[in-house]
This record gives C-alpha cells, sequence and structure tokens, in this order.
C-alpha cells in the first residue's frame, strides 16, 4: 500500500469545486451509492447497506461496526421537507425495530449545498428527545469534503472520475462556503465603523500564540466587528453553518500548524483558505481578518492558555 500524503490546500480546493458540482447532480440511488462508495474506501469497518427485496434497506445505508453508527441518506431531486421527515421516522422505527442492537448514533446524511433546511434541525432536535438513548449527527457536503480529502489521491481521483492537477496556481476565494459572509462583511464593514462595540480579544491568548505585534494589532483591530459575524449567521437558514465552518476552522488550524512554527506563517495560511492566495482588495483583506478574529475569539483556531498560566516577564521590565 503506498503512503498516504495530504493534499496541499489548493488541491483540497479543486477536490471541494469538483464535488460541489457533482453533489448538484446526484440524489436518491446515485447519492447513496457515491456515499457508500466513500464511506468504504475510507473505514474498513463499514458495511454498505443495499436493498434487498421486501425487506429493503431495513431504515439504513450503511453501518460502522467499530462506533455503532448507523447512516441514511436523504438526497431528493428537490429540497422537499415534507417527504424528508416523513422518510426519516419510518427509517428510524425500522432501524430500531430489526438494528436496535446495532447502533447507538444516527447519522442524518444530506447533499444539500445550502445546508440544513430549519425545519431538518428541528426534526433532529425532536428525535433527540423522542429517543433519548441514541445520538443524532448530520452529515453534509462539508463532511464528505473532508472525508474525501482523507483518501489517497488515487481513491479520490477513482471517485471523483477525474484527475488532481498537481500545480501551484493562482486562485482568489480559497472556501468558497466563506464568499457570502465575505460579501457581507465588506457590505455592512463601513457603516459599522462609527457604532461598532467594544470587543476585547483576550492578551495572555494572543501571548500564548506568540503573534507579532503587528499581527496582534491586525487582530485587535478586526475584533470589534466581530458582532457583524455574529449577525451573519442569526440570519443564515442552517443553523449549524456556524459550527460546521468552525470545526472546519480547527481542524485545517490543526494540519498546518503541524508544518508551520511561525506563527505569523500559520496566520498566513488561515488568510490563504478563506480567501485564496491572491492579493484581493484592502476592503477584503480587512473582512478576512474580521473573520479569523472572530474565529480567534471563539478558540477555534490557535490554542487557548492553560488555567494557570500567565505572560512571561522580560527582564528590565518588572515593576
Amino acid at each position: 500500500m503506498w503512503d498516504w500524503v495530504a493534499l496541499s490546500f489548493e488541491e483540497q480546493s479543486f477536490v471541494r469545486g469538483i464535488l460541489r458540482r457533482q453533489l448538484e447532480d446526484l440524489s436518491g440511488k446515485a447519492f447513496e451509492r457515491f456515499f457508500q462508495k466513500l464511506m468504504c474506501a475510507r473505514y474498513t469497518d463499514f458495511i454498505d447497506v443495499r436493498t434487498h427485496g421486501s425487506l429493503g434497506d431495513i431504515g439504513a445505508d450503511g453501518i460502522s461496526l467499530h462506533d455503532g453508527r448507523l447512516y441514511a441518506c436523504y438526497a431528493p431531486g428537490k429540497p422537499d421537507a415534507v417527504r424528508v421527515w416523513a422518510k426519516f421516522h419510518d427509517d428510524m422505527k425500522k432501524a430500531i425495530a430489526k438494528r436496535g442492537d446495532h447502533f447507538g448514533t444516527f447519522v442524518f446524511v444530506h447533499n444539500d449545498l445550502g445546508g440544513v433546511h430549519p425545519e431538518i434541525s428541528i426534526m433532529l432536535a425532536r428525535a433527540r428527545h423522542d429517543y433519548q438513548w441514541l445520538r443524532f449527527e448530520h452529515m453534509g457536503p462539508q463532511h464528505l469534503h473532508r472525508e474525501l480529502c482523507r483518501l489517497h489521491r488515487d481513491e479520490i481521483q477513482e471517485l471523483l472520475g477525474c484527475e488532481i492537477p498537481v500545480s501551484d496556481r493562482v486562485y482568489r476565494i480559497g472556501l468558497e462556503d466563506l464568499e457570502p459572509l465575505l460579501i457581507h462583511l465588506i457590505n455592512q464593514r463601513r457603516q459599522a465603523i462609527s457604532q461598532a462595540s467594544v470587543r476585547r480579544v483576550p492578551p495572555d491568548k494572543l501571548d500564548y500564540n506568540r503573534l507579532c505585534s503587528e499581527d496582534r494589532a491586525e487582530v485587535i483591530s478586526a475584533i470589534r466587528y466581530a458582532p457583524l459575524v455574529d449577525e451573519y449567521y442569526q440570519q443564515r437558514r442552517d443553523v449549524m453553518e456556524r459550527d460546521e465552518v468552525a470545526q472546519g476552522f480547527h481542524l485545517y488550524y490543526q494540519q498546518i500548524k503541524a508544518v508551520y512554527d511561525d506563527p505569523g506563517d500559520v496566520l498566513w495560511k488561515l488568510q490563504e483558505y478563506v480567501a485564496g492566495n491572491a492579493r484581493g482588495r484592502r476592503d477584503q483583506e480587512r473582512a478576512v481578518m474580521v473573520i479569523l478574529a472572530y474565529f480567534f475569539e471563539t478558540c477555534d483556531i490557535f490554542e487557548e492558555p492553560p488555567a494557570n498560566w500567565q505572560t512571561p516577564v522580560t527582564p528590565g521590565t518588572e515593576l
């Protein structure tokens, strides 16, 4: 077996774009089969469940044997919350009746590029209340992209049906999912300048992560506009979008932290994660820093100081 090598950020961006375009056309059984191929390649304990005669699939499209996860796919050709609600409850009844001893987590798998519909999030919340002995999770395009990028290059290319180009290239938007947030911040930031509330970044976190004075100043200046990020996510249809983006930031931060020792380099790679590697307009670059300052403050990127940690005193500065 060949050694696994992580895809570069540019390659991950290419894979994301191809996957999103394919998900637009994958629905029903086609999406279900794509998901099963992905999970079989990713996990040796994943069993893909096919429909079999009058038995059907007994409420599951796949089961993970080791961690007791049951996966059920929902990918109608057109979004239809009522049909999804009915299928979800039908799958739940079948799964509990026929597979109750086989799983402890029910995973709702979907292909909706716009995120989970509010009614679906309500459905999952109610299910947690009705079936308190079970855990409920959802798995959408962002999760599928992360799983895909953890495969070997040859496996990814086979699943997507195309080669991943290996080249350094200039690209403008790094993370497509954040482009609407960037636009929101660019449009709203100037209006908020005079009324921006005071919002402080914990100084001990700035010290602990060894940010240089210039980077510290940018983060401190940008955090004033963090309420605009809160405002954006409050208006989104997908109530889970903010948490998914935060998880993506955290996972990518962990990857680049293992490669770059200098905190400034880590911050630079996070900027690319949001906006690409091409220089943008000044208002876009400022908006990028607002996003990074927001997720810095919420502790999704960079490290939180230990409980009793104190900023080291520089010799000669003692009082």
